[in-house]
C-alpha cells in the first residue's frame, strides 16, 4: 500500500465506535502516554449496569454451556440442528428478537439473513401491530415476527447465504476500497460494464500494475472458500477471460440477487448498478468467482463488486496470552515494535538484543531506575524498560465482583494492556489500541472513557461509520463488537496491525484473534444461529482505568 493511501486510511479508519450512523465523539488528538503502570489498586465499588439499562428487571439469556471459542482459539462448533427439529430462517437482512411477542417489546438480539434456529411452536402469539402474521418463539429465548421469518428451508436467502466463519481469525472476507467503483445486484454484461464503468480499461491496467494493493497483492484472501482446483493469476484470467464453473447459483445468468440489502430492494427487478462504493469504506464478503476474466465479490446481503477495487486484507495474526496456561505472575508484554532487551553492566544498561514486539516475558519482581525510567529484570537476565513493556501483576485490592468470582475485563490505557479475570484468577492478557488521544478527556478529545461498565450489547459483525465533515468513513461488519457503554465498544480491528499504542478514536480495538475469543467468553452470550445479543444488567464487567 502506497504511503499516501496508509495516510488516508489511518485518517478515514481511526474511529470512535458509532453503530449504523451514530455519530462517534471526535475531536483533537493530545498526546498519549508512553510509561506503563506497574500496578493498580482496583476499586471496591459495584459497577454500574450500563449506560443504556432502564432498571428494569431483564431476564437473562441462558448459559451458552461450552463456547463456540474457548481462550485457547479452540473452536467447538455445535452440532447441526436435527431433521425433526422445527426450523426458522431470518429472511431479512436484521431480524430483530423480541423478549415478548410484540414488536414494542424489548429487543434481546438480533438474526441475520441466513440464519436458522430451532422454534418452539408451542410460544406463538397471533396478528400484532406492525407483524401480519404474529410471533412464535425461538431457542433459547425470545420471540421473532413471523413476517420477518420462513420455514421454507429452500428458501432462495436461506440457500445463497453464507453465514459468518467463527472458526477463523475474521467472520468473513474483508477488503478496502483503493479504487471507487460500481455495485452491481447482478453481474454485468459486457454492454452494461461499458455503461457503468466507461474508464474500466485504464482501471485495469493501473490495478494489475499496482504491487502494493492492486493485482499481485493478496489474492489468497479472496480463495479463503476455494478449494480443489488450481486458480489462475490476475493478468492469465484477464487474458484468457476465466470463468468459474462453480459461480454462485442464485447469480447464473446474469439473474439478480436475493432481495435483501436496501439498495436492491428499492430498484426495480431489472436493475443492474445499485450503488456505488468508495474510499474511505470497509466491505466483507462471502463469496469471491471470476466472470469472463474478471474476479467478483458477493457482499453478506448480497451485492456483487469487482474485487479490483478492493485492496484484500488478511488482519493482524497477533493474540494474547492464557495467563494460567502459558505465563505465571510477574510478567510483562512488549508493546512497542522497536522494544529492546538490556544488560546491566554495574554501571548503565546496555542494549544486548531486540524484544520481539508483543512478546511475554517472566519477571523475576526486581526493578531499577536508569535515567529516570523503570527497567524490570527478567528471569533469563535481561532488563525491559517501562517505555517498551507493561508489567502485569495481580491486583493489591480486589474489587467485590472479584471476590464474588464474577469474569470481568481490566484495561490498563498507559500499558495498553488487556486482561481478562475469573474472579480473583487472571486468565488471559493481550495488547490493545485505545483512543488516540490517550488520558484526555473524552468527552471533547478520542480518548477512551474511563469507568466501570458492563457490556450490554453484542454483534458478531456490525456496521461502524462516521458522517463527520472530514472524517466520513464506512467500515462494514466491524468483527466481534462488544458495547460497553454508549457508542464505546470492545472489538476486532481488520484495518490495522498497530496493537499496543493508542490509534482508535475512543473504541477498544484488538487484533481479530483476540476479539474473537474474548466475544465467545464474555457475557451477554450470542446463542448459537444469533447475530447478536442484549442485556442490560448482567453483562461482564469492563473496568477501563489509566
Amino acid at each position: 500500500m502506497t504511503k499516501s493511501m496508509l495516510t488516508l486510511l489511518s485518517a478515514a479508519l481511526l474511529f470512535g465506535c458509532s453503530e449504523d450512523g451514530q455519530e462517534p465523539s471526535l475531536g483533537r488528538a493530545a498526546e498519549s502516554a508512553d510509561a506503563a503502570t506497574a500496578e493498580v489498586t482496583q476499586p471496591e465499588e459495584s459497577p454500574v449496569a450500563s449506560a443504556s439499562a432502564s432498571g428494569d428487571a431483564e431476564p437473562d439469556l441462558p448459559p451458552s454451556g461450552t463456547p463456540v471459542v474457548d481462550l485457547a482459539g479452540v473452536t467447538h462448533l455445535p452440532a447441526p440442528l436435527g431433521d425433526d427439529v422445527p426450523k426458522l430462517g431470518a429472511v431479512r437482512w436484521h431480524t430483530r428478537i423480541y423478549r415478548t411477542p410484540s414488536r414494542e417489546g424489548k429487543v434481546m438480539g438480533f438474526l441475520r439473513a441466513g440464519a436458522v434456529v430451532a422454534s418452539r411452536p408451542n410460544a406463538t402469539a397471533g396478528p400484532a401491530a406492525k407483524c401480519k402474521e404474529g410471533f412464535i418463539g425461538i431457542e433459547p429465548a425470545g420471540f421473532v415476527c413471523l413476517d420477518d421469518t420462513t420455514r421454507d428451508m429452500q428458501h432462495e436467502v436461506l440457500r445463497a447465504a453464507r453465514g459468518p466463519d467463527l472458526t477463523h481469525r475474521l467472520p468473513y472476507m474483508y477488503g478496502t476500497v483503493t479504487r471507487g467503483g460500481p455495485v452491481y445486484a447482478r453481474i454485468p454484461t459486457a454492454e452494461q460494464l461499458k455503461e457503468h464503468e466507461p474508464t474500466l480499461k485504464e482501471h485495469l491496467k493501473k490495478w494489475l500494475d499496482d504491487e502494493e494493493s492492486g493485482a499481485p497483492y493478496g489474492l489468497d484472501v479472496w480463495l479463503r472458500y476455494t478449494t480443489g482446483r488450481n486458480v489462475p493469476g490476475a493478468a492469465e484470467a484477464l487474458r484468457d477471460e476465466v470463468t468459474d464453473e462453480d459461480i454462485p447459483w442464485f447469480l447464473a445468468d446474469h439473474r439478480r440477487v436475493p432481495g435483501v440489502a436496501r439498495v436492491v430492494t428499492k430498484r426495480g427487478d431489472d436493475a443492474v448498478k445499485v450503488d456505488q462504493v468508495d474510499r474511505r469504506q470497509g466491505r466483507s464478503f462471502t463469496h469471491s468467482f471470476l466472470f469472463e476474466g474478471r474476479r467478483y465479490n458477493v457482499t453478506p446481503d448480497f451485492t456483487v463488486i469487482p474485487a479490483d477495487r478492493f485492496r484484500p486484507i488478511r488482519g493482524s495474526s497477533f493474540h494474547g496470552y492464557q495467563v494460567d496456561k502459558e505465563l505465571e505472575f510477574p510478567f510483562a508484554l512488549i508493546r512497542r515494535s522497536f522494544g529492546w532487551k538490556y544488560r546491566w553492566d554495574g554501571k548503565k544498561m546496555v542494549q544486548a538484543e531486540k524484544a520481539e514486539w508483543r512478546s511475554a516475558h517472566l519477571l523475576t519482581g526486581k526493578q531499577r531506575f536508569y535515567k529516570e525510567r523503570l527497567h524490570y529484570e527478567t528471569k533469563d537476565g535481561f532488563w525491559l524498560s517501562d517505555r517498551h513493556a507493561t508489567r502485569v501483576d495481580p491486583a493489591k485490592r480486589w474489587p467485590k465482583w472479584a471476590q464474588q468470582g464474577a469474569k470481568w475485563i481490566d484495561v490498563n490505557i498507559t500499558g495498553q494492556v488487556l486482561v481478562a479475570y475469573e474472579g480473583q484468577k487472571m486468565v488471559y492478557a493481550t495488547i490493545v489500541s485505545t483512543g488516540e488521544a490517550g488520558l484526555g478527556d473524552p468527552d471533547d478529545s478520542t480518548a477512551t472513557k474511563r469507568g466501570i461498565f458492563r457490556i450490554h450489547t453484542k454483534h458478531v459483525a456490525v456496521t461502524m461509520d462516521s458522517d463527520i465533515v472530514g472524517e466520513e468513513f464506512e467500515l462494514r461488519d466491524v468483527p466481534y463488537v462488544q458495547y460497553f457503554e454508549g457508542g464505546y465498544a470492545l472489538h476486532g480491528a481488520y484495518w490495522h496491525d498497530s496493537f499496543g499504542r493508542p490509534k482508535s478514536h475512543g473504541c477498544i480495538n484488538l487484533a481479530p484473534e483476540d476479539a474473537r475469543r474474548l466475544f465467545h467468553w464474555t457475557d451477554p452470550p450470542v446463542p448459537t444461529g444469533w447475530h447478536g445479543a442484549k442485556q442490560s444488567l448482567t453483562g461482564t464487567i469492563v473496568f477501563v482505568h489509566p
